[in-house]
């Protein structure tokens, strides 16, 4: 099982391709930058940490036109 789960995430972005972007960019800025939101992350990798911080409020998004 996959945390935090594809179900949960999707309560949170309009669409699984919202989703991989933000999810995407959050973690190549907390791999340039070393910085994250959430204190004890579940996962060690970059994208894990990124959807930890989704699912848990921490980070959103605003949309471009």
């Amino acid at each position: 099982m996959l945390y935090p789960s594809i179900d949960k995430l999707m309560n949170k972005l309009d669409s699984k391709y919202t989703l991989v972007t933000v999810a995407a960019r959050r973690a190549r800025e907390m791999q340039e930058n070393h910085d994250q939101q959430i204190v004890k992350p579940v996962s060690h990798k970059y994208v894990g940490k990124a959807l930890e911080e989704i699912n848990s409020g921490l980070l959103d998004y605003e949309k471009q036109d």
